[in-house]
């Protein structure tokens, strides 16, 4: 059979196929990626944890956010290969699977949540780094946990459906 969308192709191809009949990519890839999404997952709940009022109190939060952002974003393009990796070893069951398509509309509010706090909220956080944390930044630190925890649900989801859809 030949391939003939751009899913069955990716799947069909030779990185594709290796990732999917491997002993041990595949699941030396999901560890991996695991291991850096609990990464960026510990560095962000350190942040919103902070911006709710629940820890790191003495802590200023331009520093608390200097010292993980770095570790966040590591993780975060680690976490991002290995999943697209995995993708290419069953591309054509990951796209029909609502699991995945919710996942990946979570990592999209996740974002734009991030980028609405960075341009706006933050351009005052001099006002309030030690002090009494507004109410914008508090919705932003809920919601980001919020999204990251439905992230994780979806994605693990994935893995328990992926024959329903295949």
């Amino acid at each position: 059979m030949e391939a003939t969308t751009i899913w069955q192709r990716l799947e069909a191809s030779a990185f594709g196929d290796y990732i999917a009949e491997s002993t041990w990519a595949f699941p030396t890839l999901e560890s991996l990626h695991v291991m850096a999404f609990v990464t960026v997952l510990g560095s962000l709940f350190v942040v919103d944890l902070r911006l709710l009022g629940l820890g790191w109190k003495d802590t200023r939060l331009t520093t608390l956010s200097h010292e993980t952002l770095r570790i966040t974003w590591i993780a975060f393009v680690c976490a991002a290969i290995t999943g697209l990796l995995l993708f290419t070893s069953k591309a054509t069951s990951y796209v029909i699977n609502p699991y995945f398509k919710l996942k990946l509309v979570m990592l999209a509010l996740a974002g734009l949540n991030m980028m609405i706090f960075q341009f706006l909220t933050w351009k005052k956080v001099d006002q309030w780094d030690l002090g009494e944390v507004p109410l914008a930044a508090k919705v932003a630190g809920l919601l980001s946990i919020v999204f990251w925890i439905c992230v994780v649900f979806f994605g693990r989801a994935i893995g328990f459906t992926l024959s329903m859809f295949y």
